[in-house]
Formats: structure tokens, C-alpha cells, sequence
């Protein structure tokens, strides 16, 4: 049975940092992934990340701020978040496809809610 379970989100304050992280089990993943929905908007993709970690994509808008990162032995997917703004603020889903995949989206959690306000 695959799981994956986010932890990490919270309220922070405008300029901060935070870590999320994605534990996933039950198979392995070729991609994975964060998205992003905020209250009254449609889901986002934020970022993705093959297997081996070596090619990553991210939406312009977190681009030079968020990175993604897994580490394979822990089944772990991780999401770094510096110089966060209010528009940041989201529930924000770990996602995983078994074959490569820009937008993974064939396995979702449960989210983690991430609130930037001063």
C-alpha cells in the first residue's frame, strides 16, 4: 500500500524559513513531487524530482527560494522553503508517480498546511 505522509508545515513569518518533509513507503518512485493549494485557488505544481535527485523542476513563482531534495535511503522527500511570503500560504501535498513524470501526481498525501503572516 503506498503512503506518503508530509510533516514540517506551520505559521511562520514573512522572510522565514521552513523544512517540509515526505515520508514515502510501499513502492519506489521514479518522480516526486510538491503542489500547493491555497484557500479559494486551484491546485499548483511547486516542484519535482527524479530518482537519482539530478534534474529538478520549479513553478517561477518559488523558483530561487524552494528546493527539492530526496533522500532514497530514508524514502524521503523534502521541500526547503526560504524567504517565504504570504502568498506562500497553502496547503501543500507530497505527490509521487511510478514512471518519470514533470507533474508526479499519481500518488498524493494528506497535505500539510503552511501559514506566512506577520
Amino acid at each position: 500500500q503506498v503512503q506518503l505522509v508530509e510533516s514540517g508545515g506551520g505559521m511562520v513569518q514573512p522572510g522565514d524559513s521552513l523544512k517540509l518533509s515526505c515520508a514515502a513507503s510501499g513502492r519506489t518512485f521514479s518522480s516526486m513531487g510538491w503542489f500547493r493549494q491555497a484557500p479559494g485557488k486551484e491546485r499548483e505544481f511547486v516542484a519535482a524530482i527524479t530518482k537519482s535527485g539530478y534534474t529538478t523542476q520549479y513553478a517561477d513563482s518559488v523558483k530561487g527560494r524552494f528546493t527539492i531534495s530526496r533522500d532514497n535511503a530514508k524514502d524521503t522527500l523534502y521541500l526547503q522553503m526560504n524567504s517565504l511570503k504570504p502568498e506562500d500560504t497553502a496547503v501543500y501535498y507530497c505527490t509521487a508517480s511510478s514512471m518519470w513524470s514533470a507533474r508526479p501526481s499519481d500518488y498524493w498525501g494528506q497535505g500539510t498546511q503552511v501559514t506566512v503572516s506577520s
